[in-house]
């Protein structure tokens, strides 16, 4: 079983692993790089004063490497001890737990608006939301909704990536499964292959599209796929076993 990893390969070590402990072989297309800001001077501000907000809301883990590398940056010693935490996802919570962060909150669904419900009575109170620059308004409508002030900052920039020519040659070879982890990793993928002369909905091999979350499900059909595979837990580990019970079904009884 050939599988297709189109999210950054430094996001996708525990995800390759995992694939390859279910007898996967895994090739890498980053469709997706990361940038810090040019100016952090707005993310800067408020990390300065960190004081003001109540919450401190991180949606991924390339958040999280943000905003600690601009704590170092300013040489502020962390998270003030009255500020709350939130983290979406293992993976962003391990971030924090490696760095000496224990979140305060983390929701059993691995989407941002599942965040809400955690952050308790926010009538008034700040929560900062350090982000894509391309990040969903989901979660700030929804803490604005409950008399919440939401301050996004931009923490990081997510940027096409210009994939390598080897990369693009592997997949003549046949692939069993494409992978995708957000929309803009499905609208650059078609925008890559078709840039490199590839037509991304007829690949060797028929590929079956795999996707993270409905919401990237909805990107990958409105951009023109047929998705055969949807992780009911929306993490990488999720994905890897709705990708394994996929093929059980389909292997020769």
């Amino acid at each position: 079983m050939r599988v297709l990893i189109t999210r950054p390969r430094k996001d996708a070590e525990g995800f390759a692993k995992a694939l390859r402990d279910i007898g996967a072989e895994v090739l890498f297309l980053p469709t997706i790089a990361i940038r810090s800001v040019a100016d952090p001077s707005t993310l800067d501000e408020a990390l300065s004063n960190l004081g003001r907000y109540s919450w401190l809301v991180f949606t991924s883990a390339n958040a999280v490497d943000a905003v600690l590398e601009r704590l170092d940056a300013l040489g502020l010693p962390g998270f003030p001890s009255a500020l709350h935490i939130a983290a979406v996802g293992p993976k962003t919570a391990a971030r924090l737990t490696e760095a000496g962060y224990k979140p305060d909150f983390v929701p059993e669904e691995h989407v941002a608006e599942a965040i809400l419900p955690g952050l308790g009575d926010l009538r008034g109170r700040w929560v900062l939301l350090p982000t894509a620059d391309i990040a969903h308004d989901t979660l700030p409508q929804a803490i604005r909704a409950a008399s919440g002030i939401a301050h996004v900052v931009t923490a990081y920039h997510t940027v096409p990536a210009d994939p390598e020519a080897e990369e693009l040659s592997a997949l003549g070879s046949g692939l069993d499964v494409v992978t995708f982890m957000s929309g803009s990793a499905v609208r650059n993928f078609t925008s890559l292959l078709h840039s490199a002369g590839i037509d991304p909905f007829n690949l060797p091999g028929k590929p079956l599209i795999a996707c993270i979350s409905p919401k990237t499900e909805q990107a990958a059909q409105e951009a023109g796929f047929q998705v055969a595979i949807v992780a009911e837990n929306y993490s990488a580990e999720g994905l890897v076993r709705a990708i394994a019970s996929r093929m059980d079904n389909q292997s020769p009884s």
